[in-house]
């Protein structure tokens, strides 16, 4: 009987700080895996690839906040991909992360996540997913995902319209009656951390993001602007050097101005639920890219898409995105990650996906889907998310593929 008294008593001294910060810890755990296998089109002189991939949110998260007494509250969220695969060894806090306040003048944060303009777009995003073989987002955002002009592990991707940028001083405001405002602007690391800091001039890349959403019933709307400073190339202002009569070589600096190059871009976006069982969405986004001093590409791209849920766990899906011919007076394309964006006629292309949804529970989902992706005769950079650039101009390409999704 002493025996056990004691191991009682030696038991309640060691779980009372258990107990203790179960009461006071704030910390949640919280994430999503997905899985994707598939077969994707790589066009001419490329072979056919089966992938497995890990896109649309697989990540592990952190969450906490702490009451700091008159409605003011800090909180943090560290983000990290998932990869169920072992391939890709990402590190901590490589998706939405920050440390911030809120209280009732908004929410101010510092850290990476999506700017205000994907969010607005994402408003008005239906039928398709962003990434991956089954991802939609290459011709109509340029991408969507991590891309930096702080110069982190992502390059500065100036085409992609749909970002997660590190390094961001962040303002959201309360929502009044459905409406919130967001405002973000990112760091000039850059200037730091490139090699550039040695040449002449040192360029300093900065996003500036702004958004408007509103939230009412079955309705969502989302406008959006965002401005690239300084993410074309950069020249310098080289030095030029003669012998002088005396016989001495001396240097004086050239007069050839230094190239600085932004992009600019404003979106709209709406997404309505008729009896809560078809979800329409489309999206406009109005891209300029400047190639040279008063030289500038534009390209208009939109989307229009569709989720019905037909009955129980079963859904259908179908988007179609048109990316315009890029105009202007550019002599030069800029550089994507799906080759070389150029302006003129048939410089566009369109693309359409179809995909069949089972929900398993609210957690666990299956979904099937197919991609075509068309480019016009003078374009290749329009390919299936996760496959190699295309090689040859008017090049149309599809994948088929499965995606597991389960969220805890």
């Amino acid at each position: 009987m002493q025996k056990k008294l004691i191991a009682v008593a030696v038991a309640s001294v060691l779980a009372a700080p258990v107990a203790a910060l179960a009461q006071t810890s704030t910390v949640n755990i919280y994430g999503q895996i997905t899985y994707e296998y598939g077969t994707g089109d790589q066009g001419t002189g490329r072979p056919d690839v089966d992938t497995a991939q890990v896109p649309g949110g697989s990540a592990i998260g952190f969450r906490g906040e702490e009451k700091l007494g008159g409605g003011l509250s800090a909180w943090f969220q560290c983000e990290s991909s998932a990869d169920v695969r072992a391939m890709n060894q990402d590190g901590f806090c490589t998706r939405n992360s920050a440390v911030g306040f809120k209280s009732g003048f908004g929410n101010l944060h510092f850290g990476r996540w999506d700017t205000p303009m994907k969010r607005a777009l994402n408003q008005g995003t239906v039928g398709a997913e962003g990434t991956g073989l089954m991802g939609m987002s290459f011709i109509a955002f340029g991408g969507s995902g991590g891309a930096d002009a702080t110069e982190s592990n992502d390059s500065d991707q100036r085409q992609r319209w749909k970002r997660r940028e590190a390094g961001l001083i962040y303002y959201e405001s309360p929502v009044f009656s459905g409406f919130q405002v967001l405002g973000a602007v990112s760091s000039g690391n850059f200037a730091v951390n490139s090699s550039a800091v040695d040449a002449t001039p040192n360029p300093k890349p900065r996003v500036w993001s702004l958004a408007g959403t509103y939230t009412s019933g079955p309705l969502r709307v989302g406008l959006g602007y965002e401005r690239h400073d300084e993410f074309g190339a950069h020249q310098g202002s080289p030095a030029s050097c003669g012998l002088s009569t005396a016989g001495v070589i001396t240097c004086t600096a050239s007069s050839l101005p230094t190239t600085s190059l932004d992009d600019n871009a404003w979106g709209i976006s709406a997404a309505y639920t008729f009896a809560g069982k078809v979800k329409v969405g489309g999206t406009y986004l109005d891209a300029e890219y400047e190639t040279a001093p008063g030289r500038e590409m534009d390209k208009k791209i939109w989307t229009l898409g569709v989720e019905w849920n037909i009955a129980g766990p079963h859904t259908i899906a179908a988007q179609y995105a048109n990316a315009g011919d890029t105009k202007g007076n550019s002599l030069v394309g800029i550089q994507t990650n799906g080759g070389v964006e150029a302006s003129g006629p048939d410089t566009g292309g369109d693309a359409w996906s179809i995909a069949y949804r089972y929900a398993f529970s609210k957690r666990t989902s299956l979904r099937i889907a197919y991609v075509r992706m068309d480019n016009d005769t003078n374009s290749n950079v329009y390919r299936i998310g996760g496959t190699a650039s295309l090689l040859r101009n008017g090049e149309n390409v599809d994948s088929l593929a499965f995606r597991i999704v389960h969220k805890f």
